[in-house]
């Protein structure tokens, strides 16, 4: 049966009304009163393309190399945390379509599979997200569990030194872990599918920052990261000997700096409008960067993407890759796993019938001469 999936809208709006309101809104909501999310969205419609006329794009190719590796794809699935939280078993079903559309997965160490079951279901796909929360002892005991699992791409998120208010999950009372209160019990109730599945299965949990040594008590999601700084990166770089990519980056100078420091990648990203609202959209701070780190530096770039013309946008402006993550959540909130294979070749779809009506054949030649300027 075919999925109705024909706008990441679609599957926002059935994935809403399946998924229990509490988790939704985790999924959905930004900081503050969320304007940022918006407008990294809204930011892309004022980025036009030039339509070209009588170029054969008969053959066209989708596929790009990024990072040493060979994607079928210009896009991947972004780090995000809790993702069962979407639907019970959302994380296999990231590694399945990891794996079937040869794309990249970046675990979080926020997720709910461990470091080791995700590089069993999607190996060399597999990229590892790092979060320094608590100690830099413990921050390196996840860098050593990605590199003896086998990960070669390590990501460090850098923008989250405080986890930003976001008004949904004060106002529904989320926790992580989970707490249930009657308000909480009602929601799920409400949501028997997502609620037995998720009983069957297990609660989803923060598996790989969960600590039962006595006296070290329990993790705590709003718990502080402010402690990293340059000399964190930098012994993080020594440590870690494979691909280092730093997420989170909105600033020229920042950006310069890592690459002197020894990224082999930047990632563009405001963290989907999660953390300062006041910030630009992630969209328009990539020509910047890119311009300051130079042509062949690799940059990634998220925050805002919810179709193939905007993925060509980015890659036009000066992206390598591009990562989605809130599509590929309400997508499977829908329809689980059809919903999740159904909506990544929509957007390759989108992708390819855009490239024909700008006349390119190969992704991987797409530059700034596809954008229209007046």
């Amino acid at each position: 049966m075919a999925i109705p999936i024909y706008t990441i809208e679609d599957a926002r709006a059935r994935a809403k009304r399946r998924v229990p309101k509490m988790l939704f809104d985790y999924i959905d909501g930004a900081a503050g009163r969320e304007q940022l999310a918006h407008e990294n969205i809204s930011a892309f419609q004022k980025i036009k393309l030039q339509p070209r006329a009588l170029v054969n794009v008969e053959n066209r190719k989708l596929n790009k190399t990024f990072l040493n590796k060979a994607w079928d794809l210009p896009f991947g699935i972004a780090p995000m945390g809790l993702c069962d939280l979407a639907w019970p078993g959302a994380d296999e079903m990231l590694a399945s379509a990891a794996v079937n559309f040869n794309m990249p997965l970046a675990l979080s160490t926020m997720g709910s599979s461990t470091i080791e079951d995700t590089y069993a279901r999607a190996g060399k796909n597999a990229w590892f997200q790092l979060y320094v929360s608590g100690s830099e002892e413990s921050a390196f005991e996840l860098v050593d569990r990605a590199l003896a699992a086998g990960y070669e791409t390590l990501i460090f998120t850098v923008d989250v030194p405080h986890v930003a208010p976001r008004v949904r999950d004060l106002r529904n009372g989320f926790k992580a872990p989970l707490k249930i209160g009657p308000k909480q019990f009602l929601d799920f109730a409400l949501h028997p599918q997502w609620s037995i599945r998720s009983l069957l299965q297990g609660v989803p949990a923060l598996v790989n920052v969960t600590d039962n040594t006595p006296g070290k008590g329990e993790f705590k999601r709003d718990s502080g990261r402010g402690g990293v700084d340059w000399d964190f990166l930098q012994r993080l770089r020594t440590h870690w000997p494979h691909n280092l990519v730093i997420k989170g980056v909105m600033s020229v100078d920042d950006a310069v700096k890592m690459k002197q420091y020894g990224a082999d990648a930047i990632y563009v990203s405001n963290h989907g409008g999660r953390q300062l609202e006041s910030a630009p959209a992630s969209i328009t701070v990539l020509p910047l960067i890119r311009a300051a780190v130079g042509n062949d530096f690799p940059l990634l770039i998220d925050s805002g993407f919810r179709d193939g013309e905007s993925i060509i946008k980015a890659l036009a402006l000066g992206a390598d890759f591009v990562m989605l993550g809130r599509p590929f959540s309400y997508a499977i909130g829908a329809y689980g796993q059809q919903g999740l294979n159904t909506t990544v070749q929509l957007l390759a779809d989108q992708i390819s019938a855009a490239m024909a009506q700008i006349g390119v054949v190969e992704v991987e030649s797409i530059s700034d001469q596809v954008l229209f300027s007046n």
